[in-house]
């Protein structure tokens, strides 16, 4: 009885011995796989950040670009204006007083100015524009 328990005891052991190796033996693959795939997480926030730094260069230059065709179509649009408003003032000081309550009257009711426009006479602000053009540029 007392070699049974013997080997009882020795195979107790050796179970235990195994239990133990298997146990080490789990918590040393478990703490591998856990520095792996730390090791692949840290891997993959990396070319995450890489795409991300990538997408915003090319939104930054694509916004600098939009931003020159912008500034040079407001600089584009700030020249007509003041172009406009030039030939604006020239017209208005060359027109009669008549013409001005026409012109005036139209835009009251609605009307079109380009019918104020044809309503000139022949001799109005657009042949007096023309003559003070060519007498300008001959000078």
């Amino acid at each position: 009885m007392r070699e049974k328990g013997l080997t009882v005891a020795a195979g107790a052991a050796a179970r235990g011995q195994d239990a133990q190796a298997l146990k080490l033996l789990f918590w040393e693959l478990e703490k591998h796989l856990k520095s792996s795939s730390g090791a692949s997480v840290v891997a993959i926030d990396n070319k995450i950040e890489q795409a991300m730094d990538l997408v915003k260069s090319h939104l930054m230059y694509a916004v600098r670009e939009e931003v020159e065709v912008l500034k040079e179509q407001i600089k584009e649009l700030m020249e007509r204006n003041t172009q406009l408003e030039q030939e604006n003032n020239l017209l208005k000081t060359l027109a009669s007083p008549e013409q001005m309550a026409q012109f005036q009257a139209q835009v009251q009711t609605g009307g079109s100015p380009t019918g104020a426009a044809q309503a000139l006479p022949p001799s109005g602000p657009t042949q007096v524009l023309s003559s003070a053009q060519n007498s300008g540029t001959s000078g």
